[in-house]
Parts: C-alpha cells; sequence; structure tokens
C-alpha cells in the first residue's frame, strides 16, 4: 500500500493510478490521489445541476426538494485543507447572515471518514449543514477537481457561478448577490 500511495503522489498519469490502485485490489475511495487525478472540470455556468439526497453528519437528510425553486451553495472542504481552513469561517457568516433569506447551502466533505468531518465541525463551532461525501454522492454529485469547491445553483436548478480554490472574505460575501 506504501508503495501505491507514493507512486500516486509522485505524478503517475490518472489512467496509471486507477490501474495501479485496480491491481492492488483499492478502490477509488480508498486512493484520493487516484480520484482527485480523474476528477471533473469546474461545472459550466448554465449547467444543469442535479443533487443527491445527502445524509448530513447531524443526523438529518438534505432533500434534494428542498433546494428545488431556492439559491443552493454547494461546497466541498476537507478538515485537513489549509484553504479551507480560511474559507470555512466565511461560509459559516454566509449561512448565518442568509438561512433565513432562503439560502440552501449543502456543505460536503472529503474527510476519509465523517467522524474526522464531525470532530472538525464541533471544534469550529460551524453550524452549516454539511454531509460526507460517500462513494454513493461521488457518483452522482462528483467534486470537481480541487479544494475548497464553491458551486452556487440558481432557482432553475443551473450553475450560476463555479469557484475553485479559496475565496477571500469579500468573494463569498458576495454569493449574497445571487439571492
Amino acid at each position: 500500500m506504501d508503495m501505491v500511495r507514493r507512486r500516486i503522489t509522485a505524478g503517475l498519469p490518472a489512467l496509471g493510478v486507477l490501474a495501479l490502485a485496480a491491481r492492488h485490489g483499492l478502490s477509488m475511495a480508498q486512493t484520493p490521489a487516484a480520484t482527485e487525478a480523474v476528477a471533473p472540470q469546474l461545472p459550466v455556468v448554465g449547467t444543469a445541476l442535479l443533487l443527491p439526497e445527502v445524509r448530513l453528519l447531524d443526523g438529518s437528510v438534505f432533500m434534494p426538494a428542498q433546494a428545488q425553486g431556492k439559491i443552493t451553495l454547494i461546497y466541498w472542504w476537507a478538515s485537513t485543507c489549509p484553504f479551507c481552513a480560511l474559507q470555512s469561517p466565511e461560509m459559516q457568516k454566509l449561512w448565518l447572515a442568509h438561512k433565513d433569506r432562503g439560502l440552501q447551502m449543502l456543505a460536503l466533505s472529503v474527510d476519509r471518514k465523517p467522524q474526522e468531518a464531525l470532530a472538525y465541525l464541533h471544534k469550529k463551532g460551524y453550524t452549516f449543514p454539511s454531509g460526507w461525501v460517500t462513494p454513493e454522492i461521488h457518483r452522482m454529485l462528483p467534486k470537481p477537481r480541487g479544494l475548497p469547491i464553491t458551486l452556487v445553483r440558481g432557482r432553475d436548478g443551473k450553475v450560476l457561478q463555479a469557484e475553485r480554490g479559496q475565496m477571500f472574505a469579500e468573494d463569498v460575501e458576495q454569493l449574497s448577490r445571487w439571492l
């Protein structure tokens, strides 16, 4: 397994990573570098974005119907991502300021284990709705390449904005313009 990870991090082409992982009996969920190597690009503005049902880390369930006709923010993050650590407090502020105005949010942790994500949310005091990316969720809503990833889905279900990488405080606040 260590040899597999060393080769993955050494920059093998995506197909080589997949073949190597398969040869060693590893699934995509077990090899984050392999998953990232074949991750899609950001969706194009105007593209329809279907949302899956997601069990949230607080035990509740995000239902796709609750996003119908509403602006929905989709935010992929990880507790180990330094850029997410800088953006997440701003996402929390946005959530608190606009949830009563109809903002829907679906944050998706890509941590290795849901317990890591839950512990991080509790430690930081974040209350934005967050789930953990299971293989089923990944199949239905694959995370684009990079972290953090922020998408704004319009009332019509189409992408209004797609951002890869850390957004600064003023950029996150500007997301409220879509409300």
